[in-house]
């Protein structure tokens, strides 16, 4: 197939955070598929644009076997809410013009990819001008996520975005949900007919973590890193609003007395906030580490004890699975899990770790001294999590089922 996706946040190859997108595009390839990407300037906790991108609208290049066009995002994205906005929507215009005017040739599938929700204007002009079918996923439920934790409070924007959204959901010939809530709400709240809906969920990457099991030495990487002595519980992901990585320094000060350290991996518009927030409570437990590549990512977490995955405490989290949840189970490491829902569902179907009650830093710490005092019950849960996700979730297979389902859907309809 030729394939067009179009994905604010996919990464550049040396960029930090998850690659999901970059992994399946990556499996297509290697099968016999043509994929051309339409991306941003802009990485999701960047404050500015590379050097190469600075003073352009527009950059080709390639990512493996990957044509990428990197389109103009403006600068503005991480500054407040306004210029967010105005970054969504400078990628709206620069997306739909490279989709026209850029790319090789004609596509089989265009493949849309939110939030955020807006890319779906530039996704559905480009299939309506090519006359091609396109494929709306949902990564997150949004607008609902917007509004639940505060960042979207304009009664007006609001009612545009539900309104965008039940147009984009009309136009798309499929829509891809992450998780089995996002189907029920699109069912149930949003009148969506089932057969217009897939499954393929965020998933682990073995093809990484199964190599440094085997060949990474922890005890070196802790020496390096000061972390010996340590019992280590790490965050890697976004430090925003929806993140509210608060109730982790809370729980650091509550076990000041104890070894327990939690390393933050990652970056965003909360992160100086968060470091003066610790810095002003004292707590010493708590470390900041900047983003790294994925590699490196990998290598934090086998060094852990425990992985922790939260969110605010509102009920459109009781949607979504969070991506690192699937590093931590492939790399055989025990879940806090302080996200209620679906994800919560997750790690006690696999007894993969132990649910937290989000914003509750006394129920964290409770439950992370049952760990202290028995080591061995985590070495189990990991090795569980590792297999459910093995049998459940492996990237590479759930890759190859999302085509096979798009071609099976294009071909019905051709």
């Amino acid at each position: 197939m030729r394939i067009l996706l179009l994905h604010q946040y996919y990464l550049e190859d040396d960029d930090h955070g998850g690659s999901r997108w970059n992994e399946i595009t990556k499996r297509w390839t290697e099968k016999g598929h043509s994929v051309q990407v339409i991306a941003g300037m802009m990485h999701y906790s960047s404050s500015e644009k590379r050097d190469e991108y600075k003073g352009k609208w527009f950059k080709k290049k390639k990512q493996g076997a990957i044509d990428v066009i990197r389109c103009h995002v403006s600068e503005s994205y991480n500054s407040n809410f306004l210029g967010r906005l105005w970054g969504y929507f400078s990628f709206v215009f620069s997306s739909f013009w490279a989709g026209l005017f850029k790319t090789n040739g004609n596509f089989d599938v265009i493949i849309v990819t939110s939030p955020p929700l807006f890319v779906g204007i530039s996704g559905y002009l480009i299939s309506l001008f090519k006359r091609t079918p396109f494929v709306f996923e949902i990564r997150d439920l949004w607008p609902e996520s917007a509004i639940d934790t505060g960042v979207v409070t304009n009664g007006l924007i609001i009612k545009l975005a539900y309104t965008l959204e039940k147009f984009i959901y009309k136009k798309a010939t499929l829509i891809n949900v992450l998780t089995p809530a996002f189907r029920d709400a699109l069912i149930e709240k949003k009148h969506i007919a089932s057969k217009k809906i897939i499954f393929i969920p965020n998933a682990a990457d073995f093809t990484l973590s199964e190599d440094l099991l085997k060949n990474f030495d922890v005890s070196k990487f802790k020496k390096e890193h000061n972390l010996e002595g340590k019992f280590i519980i790490t965050y890697v992901g976004a430090h925003g609003v929806a993140n509210h990585l608060e109730q982790i320094i809370e729980t650091g000060k509550l076990l000041k007395d104890t070894n327990v350290l939690f390393l933050l991996i990652g970056g965003g518009m909360e992160k100086k906030r968060l470091i003066e927030l610790s810095i002003q409570k004292k707590v010493t437990n708590v470390r900041f580490v900047d983003p790294v590549p994925k590699a490196e990512v990998f290598k934090y977490i086998l060094a852990s004890d425990m992985g922790t995955s939260v969110l605010k405490n509102v009920d459109t989290f009781k949607t979504v699975y969070s991506n690192k949840t699937f590093d931590y189970m492939s790399c055989k490491k025990p879940i806090l899990m302080a996200i209620d829902g679906v994800s919560r569902k997750l790690v006690e179907t696999a007894d993969a770790g132990v649910f937290v009650k989000p914003e509750n830093p006394e129920d964290f710490a409770l439950k992370i001294k049952n760990y202290l005092s028995d080591p061995e019950k985590g070495i189990i849960q990991g090795k569980k999590g590792y297999s459910y996700a093995k049998e459940n979730f492996d990237r590479i297979v759930l890759a190859d089922e999302y085509i096979v389902l798009i071609e099976k859907k294009i071909n019905k309809n051709v």
